[in-house]
């Protein structure tokens, strides 16, 4: 099998799960961008492949908009 690789992208607010060259859903978080990031890459990785998140360390811890 293949890397199946999953790169948190964006910014405040406005967060994405790059894979595949595709970036469809919008997260509010980098959090929960993250959590489903990791829900896709452990079905990836049951299905042999092996497997890499990356995210960005920057900005608020959440990644979310400021308010206001």
């Amino acid at each position: 099998m293949g890397m199946a690789s999953y790169e948190i992208i964006g910014d405040a607010g406005e967060w994405r799960i790059s894979h595949d060259g595709k970036a469809e859903n919008v997260y509010q978080t980098k959090e929960s961008a993250f959590e489903a990031a990791v829900a896709a890459a452990s079905l990836a990785l049951r299905q042999g492949h092996d497997v890499r998140i990356t995210a960005p360390g920057r900005d608020t811890a959440t990644g979310a908009a400021n308010p206001g």
